[in-house]
């Protein structure tokens, strides 16, 4: 069966819609005859997905930014939970961010990502399933691949989905930064975490706490650079509740991953954790961010399944 790819066209800002006519005579001239389906609405690609594996498709490829790809591996996890689970994940990066293929190590050119996909050479990754609450305020579940965080870069993430990317997705994401951190609020976070059966329980006073299974989130901010997607752990990274003038130089250090070394970052481990606000005042401003994409808010209970799905991708 050829390998179906799921295009986003509203993805890096409705770029990815207007150029993908003229991918596909490359795309093709690496990985032979391909089907493709394009999203219609939002989390469209998780039915795609999931009808996909469960038809018995061996590749499905994304083809957009973290949010497309969050959306597919949606749709395999869905069928994977009901006994399919041996369709392969490629990515054709065309998004905003693209934080999970830096974690990867897939370089961001179109001949780089068919290469990989064409090479069969597949690496297993570890996936995180968490129940939350909707900005509506229902309990759903989900799951991530790369990073998971709540607080000011879920309002980044929200502001990011608002702005035009005309002067390029790194400039958004800056500007869209400093306007997050004017609107952020320290949240008092109940914190219970669990590393292979020992626990632990805490408050955070803090503006962004990560649950990361990748390296880096906000369009190549290394959040947790100590990372790897294999290892059937979470990186928390608790960024800490400062003023604003010193969390936005606590921020900065991101970029090298300098700022796991600042008095103010706390750093821990689990298989396990779950995260409840405190202070539910602050809600409005304290929002989860799912793989670059604003899904809902706290409270969150997020569990490891480890090696859940296979990625098309150099071995790291």
């Amino acid at each position: 069966m050829r390998p179906l790819l799921i295009v986003n066209p509203r993805s890096s800002g409705g770029k990815t819609g207007k150029l993908f006519d003229g991918m596909q005579t490359p795309i093709r001239r690496v990985l032979g005859e391909v089907d493709v389906v394009r999203t219609e609405r939002p989390r469209h690609a998780v039915d795609l997905a999931r009808e996909a594996a469960l038809d018995g498709r061996e590749t499905v490829v994304a083809v957009g930014g973290d949010g497309s790809v969050n959306e597919v591996v949606n749709g395999l996890m869905q069928a994977r939970d009901r006994g399919a689970a041996g369709t392969r994940l490629g990515i054709i990066g065309a998004g905003t961010g693209g934080d999970l293929c830096r974690t990867l190590k897939l370089n961001h050119r179109l001949d780089r990502y068919c290469t990989a996909i064409a090479s069969g050479s597949a690496r297993p990754v570890d996936v995180g399933r968490f129940s939350y609450e909707t900005h509506d305020g229902r309990q759903a579940e989900a799951f991530f691949v790369n990073v998971l965080s709540a607080g000011m870069s879920g309002l980044v993430d929200q502001i990011v989905s608002e702005t035009s990317r005309a002067l390029g997705n790194t400039l958004a994401y800056t500007m869209a930064s400093v306007r997050g951190l004017v609107r952020s609020r320290v949240g008092r976070v109940r914190c219970v975490a669990t590393l292979r059966g020992e626990r632990r329980e805490e408050e955070l006073a803090t503006r962004t706490v990560a649950i990361c299974n990748g390296r880096f989130f906000g369009a190549g901010m290394q959040v947790a650079p100590m990372a790897r997607a294999d290892d059937g752990v979470f990186e928390v990274i608790d960024l800490g509740g400062a003023p604003h003038v010193r969390f936005a130089a606590v921020s900065t250090g991101m970029y090298t991953g300098a700022h796991v070394r600042h008095p103010d970052v706390r750093h821990f481990q689990c298989d396990r954790i779950e995260l409840t606000l405190l202070n539910r005042d602050v809600e409005h401003a304290f929002l989860l961010d799912v793989d670059g994409e604003p899904l809902g808010r706290l409270p969150i209970t997020v569990t490891m399944e480890p090696k859940a799905i296979e990625v098309l991708a150099p071995a790291d």
